[in-house]
């Protein structure tokens, strides 16, 4: 199955769209030829500047959705894209909420399978081979679809690095969703975005993380402190997360965030490989536990043997007295 097109789901946030979104876009275009962008909302022209600084030459735009949940009306614009012989070769979804409710919806009505938890994606002669981590992340397995017709990826924050690519602003065509009926009746009214200060868990150059190391809930404090002196975020393991200690927002891992920082601190993190699914990939880890037998270390660049007690008040004082 040769890839000529590829569709991405471009979801925008605040205006702009998601760094994931970009990071795909970013791969497509290593792997077809075109690579155009399936969007929604008042505003698809606004961002289509930024879609095609990073490779795409067309947007679909789908339209305002009138508070309907995304899934039903995005799914059935691609489906009938495809059954009009007008659709891609491939589509490229981030594993989001929405994401996940579009390509489960698509796969019903194209009556085909997904490809789930893609962590990298390849070609070859005969189409696209993806990379998923298994057994959590302590083995990688490869997957490909041999039958004909679109193939549907959901793919992990984080997978690929996204860099534009200094293309013209991609034009921006409709793409009206067919009447869903009583499946397209559910109604968002209302919204509640969670308070925070500082940037994105899985944006930030910097993340301090703490665990079930940091003995309470009340010592999670000396985390926040840390990832605010250092211009971070916050973060935690699932076992704090599970205990009620910290949103689930916080949590980094296979079944939470993916982050790519610069820098990333584990406090009190003992590593379990469902931890290291989400953090591994950071460019330089430290990690600071009590065990010196603790699995963080084996992917530590920097390991300081140490209660988090003691560490990170020393931390934090110095880095108040260099100002």
């Amino acid at each position: 199955m040769s890839v000529d097109k590829i569709w991405v789901l471009a979801e925008v946030a605040d205006g702009a769209p998601i760094t994931t979104t970009l990071e795909l876009i970013t791969q497509a275009r290593q792997l077809a030829g075109t690579v155009e962008a399936v969007a929604w909302g008042e505003a698809t022209e606004s961002v289509a500047a930024t879609l095609g600084e990073y490779g795409v030459t067309t947007v679909h735009d789908v339209g305002d959705l009138g508070g309907a949940l995304p899934g039903v009306p995005i799914a059935s614009a691609i489906a009938a894209a495809v059954s009009a012989g007008n659709g891609p070769d491939a589509i490229l979804l981030p594993a989001t909420y929405d994401g996940r409710d579009v390509a489960g919806r698509l796969s019903a009505k194209l009556d085909r399978p997904v490809l789930t938890n893609v962590v990298g994606l390849t070609a070859d002669d005969g189409g696209l081979v993806t990379q998923h981590a298994i057994f959590g992340g302590s083995q990688v397995l490869s997957a490909r679809f041999t039958a004909e017709g679109p193939g549907i990826y959901l793919i992990r924050a984080k997978s690929f690095a996204a860099e534009p690519s200094g293309g013209a602003p991609a034009s921006v065509v409709a793409a009206p969703a067919p009447d869903s009926g009583a499946t397209n009746a559910a109604r968002i009214i209302a919204r509640h975005v969670e308070e925070r200060t500082g940037p994105k868990l899985d944006e930030a150059a910097v993340v301090v993380s703490g665990g079930r190391g940091l003995g309470e809930k009340d010592q999670y404090a000396l985390i926040e402190e840390l990832a605010s002196l250092l211009k971070g975020a916050a973060g935690a393991s699932r076992a704090i997360v599970d205990a009620g200690w910290v949103p689930y927002s916080h949590q980094v891992g296979q079944t939470g965030k993916t982050v790519k920082p610069t820098v990333y601190l584990a406090c009190g993190i003992s590593g379990a490989t469902q931890h290291l699914v989400g953090m591994k990939n950071s460019k330089n880890i430290v990690a600071i536990n009590k065990d010196a037998d603790a699995p963080i270390f084996s992917v530590a660049d920097l390991g300081i043997v140490g209660d988090v007690h003691k560490v990170l008040p020393k931390l934090i004082e110095a880095l108040k007295a260099k100002g």
